[in-house]
């Protein structure tokens, strides 16, 4: 609809991760840098934590793209909503691993021989568990039971768990004490400041292609930076629906008065956690009624 008015490749604001899209806040380099160090000294157990929408499954496609296959072996778990045997299973075969036979300790055995194999070549094997504060705790005992395998030295695989900021009372569950006490990593995303929310927008904006110097003003993101709180998710909400609005009529520049109109509309919605797409079309049926009778 719109990417042909502004010069854009691809649509800038969808809340899709996209690696080409990838922006990395002070926070977000910060959160990146504790994780690595996590990684690479070899802690064992890392948290990540922070609220819907603030960038931690950016933070991981980031780190997960960056570790070279010469030295690290990574997988990711995002489904949480698994038993204690599935995700040991999961794990073995987001790794390649097939044990001889489908049962627990064959399972296991399979997980430690490999982990084993790896550490002789010189390599760090990473699990990264998304969405994390769904897991059970009786699935999180089995997580810890995984990180017990080690040589005399060294922990033999690093698991970072990541979730929003529920995830920090799961651990501090009673049960729960002896893997809350192994992780020596935690790390916390909040939201962008004005400066940041500036700087990803336009970020955005030119990864996508348009050459359009100023499209969205100073006023504009400021109302937007309100509107979010700095929240990624919320700003690529506000900035499609502003690039919308200013399409139907024909501006090039996203003005403040824009970025107002289409934030009383969708404040209430986009913090009640409404699905986008729902909204998208509630809110493209005002646009094109408005087009519609400006023509």
């Amino acid at each position: 609809m719109y990417c042909e008015f502004f010069g854009f490749s691809e649509k800038p604001f969808t809340i899709t991760p996209n690696p080409n899209f990838i922006y990395l806040s002070g926070i977000h380099r910060e959160a990146f840098a504790h994780l690595l160090y996590g990684i690479d000294s070899h802690a064992g157990f890392i948290a990540l934590t922070g609220e819907v929408g603030t960038g931690k499954t950016t933070v991981l496609r980031t780190l997960l793209s960056q570790l070279d296959p010469e030295k690290y072996r990574s997988a990711l778990i995002f489904n949480p909503c698994l038993s204690r045997g599935q995700l040991l299973a999961n794990v073995c075969e987001e790794f390649g691993i097939q044990p001889a036979k489908k049962t627990g300790l064959a399972y296991h055995e399979a997980l430690n021989r490999y982990l084993l194999e790896q550490n002789s070549a010189g390599r760090t094997v990473v699990l990264v568990i998304d969405e994390a504060q769904n897991l059970k705790p009786e699935v999180l005992e089995q997580i810890r039971l995984i990180s017990n395998l080690e040589t005399e030295r060294d922990k033999l695989i690093q698991i970072i768990l990541a979730g929003q900021p529920e995830l920090e009372d799961v651990l501090s569950r009673h049960d729960l004490r002896q893997l809350s006490q192994r992780i020596t990593v935690r790390c916390r995303l909040t939201p962008m400041n004005l400066h940041d929310t500036g700087d990803y927008i336009n970020h955005r904006i030119r990864v996508s292609g348009s050459r359009i110097p100023g499209l969205f003003s100073g006023g504009a993101v400021k109302k937007i930076y309100r509107f979010s709180r700095g929240t990624p998710r919320l700003i690529n909400v506000a900035c499609e629906q502003a690039l919308l609005m200013a399409w139907t009529r024909e501006s090039l520049v996203v003005t403040p008065s824009i970025a107002a109109q289409v934030i009383k509309q969708v404040a209430a919605e986009a913090r009640q956690g409404f699905s986008r797409r729902g909204l998208l079309r509630r809110v493209s049926r005002w646009l094109f009624a408005g087009k519609r009778r400006t023509l």
